[in-house]
């Protein structure tokens, strides 16, 4: 019994510690500050069309990435703002107070 709950354990800390496929080094973000996003969409999904035209931003780029109710993070030092729940992206445009980043590409923390 304890060598099962061992081996699931493991399995379910390797699942979290693997990087995003695709993604970038997080070193390599020269757009602005690492965001952490509840989810990243392409921007003709439901959710994010929404948004985007309730806020009047046309993208050019329907396939672009985009990324929901986001917060700045860090990767230097240690704390609350190193760490990432959810999906950390580098994005194009952040100017839109959290509520949605675009041209959003992932990177690994």
């Amino acid at each position: 019994m304890f060598a099962t709950l061992f081996t699931v354990a493991s399995l379910a800390i390797l699942a979290a510690a693997t990087p995003t496929p695709g993604g970038e080094p997080a070193s390599s973000c020269s757009t602005g500050p690492i965001q952490c996003c509840d989810s990243v969409q392409k921007a003709d999904s439901a959710a994010a069309a929404g948004i985007l035209a309730a806020i009047g931003v046309v993208v050019q780029d329907v396939t672009a990435q985009v990324g929901l109710t986001c917060s700045p993070i860090t990767v230097v030092g240690v704390g609350s703002g190193s760490s990432c729940s959810a999906q950390a992206v580098c994005c194009e445009d952040n100017s839109h107070g959290g509520l949605i980043s675009i041209g959003c590409v992932p990177v690994t923390l």
